[in-house]
């Protein structure tokens, strides 16, 4: 299996959890939302015996929405300095772009600035966006929920890192040195895509 394809029981089990939230979204029959929160259980019950997580985790991680089910919006900001990125080091050694979930009071452009300055510690500017992408199209392992990825190109206006509860160094590097990266938050090809995009003034957004 390639990255770009996902294993047959995660689909599975992500439509049958599609399939129950929207049930237990929109029905009012007692016995109807019985069986969707069935349904639900089951999706739960196949993501655990195929990747060794405990039922609960599970649970608390796959079925723990309401409401219509959409992809959760995860931004990572591209700052260049000297033709070199901006990374910093998560507490278990590897690396990667600043950013984050979006937060529901956020839209974008300002998840990204905020994740930046509470990560790297700098004030940024947001001025592109690179990339709109379907996480488990691009990166391992596959989630058994949908993240839409946007990569956004940023300017340094100023500050400086600082230690915090999320990360423990910054850096800039060049695409020759990259350090070992989070590969399930970003992968060498979207470093490589971050590069080409800073290069291009006119960059046409890449979105799948």
């Amino acid at each position: 299996m390639n990255k770009n394809q996902q294993p047959e029981w995660l689909e599975w089990a992500k439509e049958l959890q599609f399939i129950a939230q929207a049930g237990l979204t929109y029905s009012k029959d007692a016995f109807d939302i019985e069986r969707f929160e069935r349904i639900r259980e089951i999706s739960a019950e196949i993501v655990s015996r195929q990747t060794g997580l405990p039922l609960e985790k599970v649970k608390d991680l796959f079925c723990n929405e309401e409401g219509f089910q959409t992809p959760k919006l995860d931004t990572r900001a591209a700052i260049f300095k000297a033709n070199r990125i901006l990374l910093v080091k998560e507490k278990n050694g590897t690396w990667s772009l600043p950013g984050g979930w979006v937060d529901v009071n956020q839209t974008i452009k300002s998840n990204t600035i905020k994740e930046v300055k509470e990560e790297a510690g700098l004030d940024v500017e947001a001025t592109r966006i690179i990339a709109v992408q379907d996480r488990n199209l691009h990166n391992l392992p596959p989630y058994a929920y949908n993240v839409c990825k946007v990569f956004v190109l940023c300017e340094a206006k100023g500050g400086d890192f600082q230690p915090n509860i999320e990360t423990i160094e910054s850096g800039y590097f060049s695409l020759d040195e990259i350090p070992p990266l989070a590969e399930e938050k970003n992968n060498k090809e979207q470093i490589e895509m971050c590069f080409a995009a800073y290069r291009d003034k006119d960059w046409e957004v890449q979105f799948d």
